[in-house]
């Protein structure tokens, strides 16, 4: 145990069970404690670390989330064996220019993946009700509704009621924000809170940097509003490439960055803090707006892992979008931005544009959040769903094609899947439609022609027996497509 406390420093800033989580990382990352070990109890962990039960507990259960431990009734915690897994997808290398977004459009996609006769790894928006507390949601909507049934026939505040808006600014207190609720407008969705940004520092014809893939709905809104797409290299890990970055805004005329720092989609990936904040930096020094999604943020389950690029702003520089319907309750479909120096130019695009939200569900949604139970749902829904896209990336790398790399995101909905090259994830998904199965063909994620051979699967439906066949079908499918080996 000595060797904890001479493990390399961490950061202060960070919660003393992530430190010590992390000290014991480190040591089983060394081998000092070998997989199948049995680790210290916790309450020595506790003791010899100067520290409560309690938090000698959370450090296990931060182990626990990224799968380094697993805890055994009645014995204590062991070091988890480490499987190699399929490789990851490779970094992307988009076009070095702006592209114009001109895509094909996806209303066939979204109608088939919403019929009850096809089994759907399409949409990220969750629809399981095994994930949330139907009874919980009905009964605050119910209370809202008794308690403040006189707003169904008054127009409310443009900005949002003030219940809703003080309970996101305490929310952003878990993403280490600092936000004022008079601040923050409320909005009908986070993609509604980016076009608000977007439209409040661009004009048609800019230029946008963004990940790459990125979100089909991003490129769908730059589509919308005239807007042109510069892809940035993303790690499948890492994020954001900030040396690409830095190269496109010395040779491309950046007016806005918008980016998904944490939990990226479709890739799942994590900026590290140190990257966060030197994206904040360097954006600030260029005075170039940084748009960021925070949407998935709680899905990380501890603040420590939360942080959000915007707890690095330090002038108003980054304008912060998110909402609650990927956590709390999808039917409640309500969004919210913080925008910096942007502010009265969101809140009167906001005013000017229309988007009225309900006063009752904002009341509703506000109770929600500030329950005291709120971050346990948290901590099960992120384990629930760690655990599921667990079991979808075994099964994927087993069934799928020789040379399938597998995103390995640390929480979140979705697995990105990149297929040998002469497989074409189109025509893929036009056999696996003919059979009742539907997913994200990799062209929807980007503006050029790069992810053809990729796809998106999305394990925010149910997930059984039928959903696991389903995906070994696809497998099977693909493998078909593929070279005669894989037959």
């Amino acid at each position: 145990m000595e060797a904890m406390r001479s493990a390399e420093a961490f950061t202060a800033e960070q919660p003393l069970y992530a430190q010590i989580g992390q000290r014991m990382a480190h040591l089983i990352g060394e081998r000092v404690f070998k997989p199948g070990q049995k680790l210290p109890s916790v309450r020595d962990v506790a003791s010899q670390n100067g520290v409560s039960i309690s938090t000698a507990v959370q450090a296990f259960h931060w182990l626990e989330e990224r799968h380094l431990v697993a805890a055994k009734p009645k014995a204590g915690y062991f070091v988890t064996p480490r499987s190699k897994g399929p490789a990851l997808p490779a970094m992307s290398r988009p076009p070095r220019h702006s592209l114009v977004v001109e895509r094909a459009s996806r209303s066939e996609l979204i109608a088939i993946q919403d019929s009850e006769n096809v089994v759907s790894f399409g949409g990220a928006c969750p629809k399981d009700p095994v994930l949330f507390d139907e009874e919980r949601v009905r009964i605050a909507v119910n209370r809202a509704t008794r308690s403040h049934r006189f707003t169904l026939v008054e127009y409310n505040d443009a900005s949002g009621t003030q219940a809703l808006r003080e309970a996101v600014a305490r929310r952003a207190l878990h993403l280490g924000c600092q936000l004022s609720a008079e601040d923050i407008v409320i909005t009908t969705s986070c993609l509604n809170a980016l076009a608000l940004c977007l439209r409040a520092v661009t004009q048609p014809g800019d230029v946008v940097a963004l990940e790459s893939p990125t979100h089909f709905g991003f490129l769908d809104l730059l589509e919308s509003l005239n807007l042109r797409a510069l892809e940035i290299p993303t790690h499948p890990k890492e994020g954001l490439s900030l040396a690409a970055l830095q190269l496109a805004l010395d040779t491309q005329p950046v007016k806005a960055v918008l980016s998904v720092p944490t939990l990226s989609n479709p890739l799942g990936a994590v900026m590290r803090h140190a990257d966060k904040r030197a994206l904040v930096e360097l954006l600030a020094a260029r005075q170039v707006p940084l748009i960021e999604d925070v949407v998935f943020n709680d899905l990380m389950a501890s603040d420590a892992r939360r942080k959000a690029a915007k707890s690095f702003d330090a002038d108003g520089w980054v304008m912060v979008c998110g909402s609650f319907s990927k956590t709390v309750a999808p039917g409640i479909r309500l969004g919210w931005v913080e925008a910096g120096r942007w502010t009265e130019s969101v809140t009167r695009l906001k005013r000017v544009l229309g988007g009225p939200t309900s006063a009752v569900l904002e009341h509703a949604l506000a109770d929600l959040l500030t329950q005291s139970s709120h971050e346990a749902r948290m901590r099960k829904l992120s384990a629930h769903m760690k655990n599921r896209i667990s079991e979808a990336r075994k099964l994927t790398s087993e069934c799928f094609p020789r040379g399938t790399r597998v995103s390995s995101p640390s929480a979140g909905y979705t697995l990105w899947v990149e297929l040998p090259e002469p497989i074409d994830t189109m025509q893929l998904f036009r056999e696996c439609r003919a059979v009742g199965i539907v997913f994200g063909p990799g062209a929807l994620f980007s503006a050029s022609d790069r992810f053809n051979h990729c796809l998106r699967l999305s394990f925010s439906g149910a997930w059984t027996d039928v959903e696991r066949q389903a995906l070994v079908r696809i497998g099977d499918l693909a493998k078909h497509l593929g070279s005669p080996s894989e037959r």
